[in-house]
């Protein structure tokens, strides 16, 4: 391939040479009594010597490579996300006083805030994973690509059953969700918390890994008037869900009434990501340099036609042209 490539620019640069040498015997005629083009046209050479080598070097590139298959689902290592579910299932979660009308249980508008996130998020890139927490943490399911069995497991699976009775251990979860998401790539996964935030220690919260990149605390449940459970009020401790966000340097959404805003979904879908130039390979380097050269190369002939000098030939538009006398004798 150099060798085509430095053949390529060896030929078009003599040509090149060979074709401003003759401009120059007829420089009169083409530009007038200065026999000077415009100032850009001595770049036109170089131009057209680059522009012949980067389109030869853009097509080879694409012919040497192996085409490029869209499957949708297959994913490179470092293309794949994760969606860490960090879900409350204490029996406060099965209390009725969320949503609009407040009749929907903290854990169904729970199942409902997930599947807009899901609708939104772009979930193909990501393996989603759930940890439930009560009395301890457990992980229910890791990586899949399913999101119907988590929205099953959020909305139908009593998972209270599965703990020992006793106080909320949210940090239990967070140790849990930690251990789970160690071993992934740094900044790779976004964790959410969902949770009414009845009860949260003021100290000991686990230190997360690096591969969390992003942390998103949803509450549900009423704030203002809680229900009753266990022989105490219960309702959704805003004040502590907020300050868990800020020790966990994320962001707190009340989703009791309202789905999580679009800007936030993106905002945290961008964790990790590189700019876009970044993430070019040779095949997109090709195609921009076979763009580049073939729109040079094509507007060339257009800009030295109409600006390539500013002198014109033949009479100037208002200039009267005199006729010719006629003497006496002539008639």
């Amino acid at each position: 391939m150099v060798i085509v490539i430095v053949s390529v620019f060896g030929f078009m640069a003599i040509t090149e040479l060979i074709q401003w040498r003759r401009m120059r015997r007829v420089a009169s005629l083409a530009f007038g009594p200065s026999r000077r083009p415009a100032f850009w046209v001595y770049l036109v050479p170089y131009l057209r010597v680059a522009g012949v080598s980067a389109m030869v070097w853009g097509l080879l590139t694409l012919l040497a490579l192996p085409p490029m298959t869209h499957k949708g689902e297959e994913l490179t290592e470092k293309e794949k996300k994760h969606l860490l579910l960090l879900l409350d299932v204490s029996p406060s979660m099965q209390l009725a006083d969320a949503g609009q009308t407040k009749k929907q249980s903290r854990m169904h508008r729970t199942a409902d805030v997930v599947q807009s996130l899901f609708d939104r998020l772009g979930v193909a890139k990501y393996r989603t994973s759930v940890v439930a927490f009560y009395t301890a943490g457990k992980p229910v399911v890791e990586q899949t690509s399913d999101i119907e069995v988590v929205s099953n497991i959020i909305r139908d699976l009593p998972m209270h059953h599965a703990f020992i009775s006793g106080k909320t251990d949210i940090f239990a979860g967070l140790k849990k969700a930690a251990d789970v998401a160690h071993p992934w790539r740094p900044n790779s996964t976004l964790l959410v918390v969902l949770s009414d935030g009845d009860t949260i220690p003021p100290a000991g919260m686990p230190k997360m890994p690096a591969s969390i990149g992003g942390v998103l605390v949803v509450g549900v449940g009423d704030q203002r008037s809680g229900s009753f459970i266990n022989g105490r009020q219960s309702r959704q401790d805003a004040s502590m869900l907020r300050q868990l966000a800020v020790r966990m340097s994320g962001k707190y959404h009340n989703g009791n009434v309202k789905h999580i805003p679009t800007d936030t979904i993106r905002e945290l879908g961008a964790m990790g990501s590189k700019p876009k130039w970044e993430e070019w390979t040779e095949r997109e380097y090709a195609l921009l340099a076979c763009m580049l050269s073939g729109t040079i190369l094509g507007l060339l002939p257009l800009l030295l036609h109409y600006f390539g000098t500013s002198w014109r030939p033949g009479v100037a538009v208002g200039r009267r042209v005199s006729e010719p006398k006629t003497s006496i004798s002539q008639v």
